[in-house]
């Protein structure tokens, strides 16, 4: 089974890809070996008017692992009471429709403030299921996500690092599940 973790911000060194870090862990200690689309890694010219038309050779790679995913984990942070704007571009740079069509996807939102991204992994929600992505139902929010990490970035707090398995130990069944639909 192929799974995506899509790391959603482009900051450098952001939480968001601290979050993707421990999820990946939590899938590889699964038997699962998750590949990371982390899109700080965007090339550059994925962001010229042109590639609306031509998607550049550089961004293929990008593409091809969401096309070639059996499911999809999303990490969001909330800016300014939505998802990136990155976030959203990457998905407008994908095929359509097949990039979410039928495919699993499973939502883990991050923020500095008490809602945990609540609002961005809503209007994910909605753009997937547009798309008619399979959204897997359990989402996970962590509030405050500073208090959460260590020193090295993994989640000190027992009762996340327990949400986060639950999460990627489910979303691992369901992506299993429907693969035999």
């Amino acid at each position: 089974m192929k799974l995506v973790l899509l790391s959603g911000t482009n900051r450098p060194d952001s939480n968001t890809r601290k979050i993707v870090a421990q999820l990946e862990a939590l899938y590889r200690d699964f038997g699962h070996k998750p590949v990371i689309v982390d899109l700080a890694e965007l090339p550059t010219e994925i962001f010229l008017p042109s590639a609306y038309a031509a998607k550049p050779a550089s961004f293929a790679h990008f593409n091809d692992a969401i096309l070639e995913s059996d499911g999809l984990h999303v990490v969001t942070p909330e800016y300014n009471g939505g998802m990136p704007g990155v976030l959203k571009y990457f998905i407008d740079m994908l095929k359509f429709p097949e990039s979410f069509e039928r495919r699993p996807v499973a939502f883990t939102g991050i923020a500095a403030g008490v809602w945990g991204a609540l609002r961005p992994v809503e209007q994910l929600q909605a753009v997937f299921g547009y798309r008619n992505a399979y959204i897997y139902p359990e989402r996970v929010f962590i509030p405050a996500v500073h208090g959460h990490l260590g020193a090295t970035g993994g989640v000190t707090t027992l009762e996340i690092l327990a949400r986060l398995k639950a999460q990627a130990a489910g979303f691992a069944a369901f992506v299993q599940t429907i693969q035999k639909v």
